[in-house]
């Protein structure tokens, strides 16, 4: 490889997504300071570690973020300081929902204390405490069904879904246990379906 090509194959290549600026909304304000990134907005208060090659600058209510990383490193943290940045942009400004369905006779689920109550065809209640910057509630026409949660971080969110999910993962013969809304559950025919 000569010179030349050496050094254009250690340029930086930057992402086409993480090119692209992040607009803020109405009401949202970034700060950067010393490797973090703090967003603040309506529904709430961000921060995010930036990685140590990216640097973020903002002007004219748009934020660009570019990376110092050689090759495609560049376009790999330049992508992902971007995504995390503006996706706490969009959970300031309007916040993330997620629904979970509770399928099976007898399962319910009421939130008391900050905390979900589920009865989910167990030997005990399950409890499970809320983080904060969290909030569940159970439409009333749902009879306890139906858990519909809030958060401005997404991660967060992802994370609370999953684990109360996992307490009664849907099972593939009676579809039974706390699936996403919309969620595809493959279906089994069982020993009945085999003759």
């Amino acid at each position: 490889m000569t010179t030349a090509a050496h050094a254009a194959h250690e340029k930086p290549i930057l992402s086409r997504v993480g090119k692209r600026p992040i607009v803020l909304p109405k009401g949202v304000t970034v700060a950067v300071a010393s490797g973090k990134v703090d967003v603040k907005g309506p529904k709430g208060q961000l921060s995010t570690v930036l990685p140590p090659t990216v640097t973020v600058a903002q002007a004219d209510g748009k934020v660009s973020i570019t990376s110092s990383a050689h090759g495609r490193d560049a376009a790999r943290w330049q992508g992902l300081a971007r995504a995390l940045i503006a996706s706490n942009v969009k959970g300031a400004s309007e916040g993330y929902e997620r629904i979970l369905e509770l399928v099976g006779t007898g399962y319910r689920c009421e939130v008391k204390a900050g905390a979900l109550h589920l009865a989910l065809g167990l030997s005990h209640p399950v409890v499970f405490p809320l983080p904060a910057g969290v909030t569940a509630t159970i439409p009333a026409d749902s009879k306890g069904t139906i858990i519909i949660l809030n958060s401005a971080s997404k991660a967060t969110l992802g994370q609370v879904c999953a684990t109360v999910r996992s307490f009664r993962p849907p099972e593939p013969y009676a579809g039974k246990g706390v699936r996403y809304r919309g969620e595809n559950v493959r279906r089994k025919a069982g020993k009945a379906g085999k003759k």
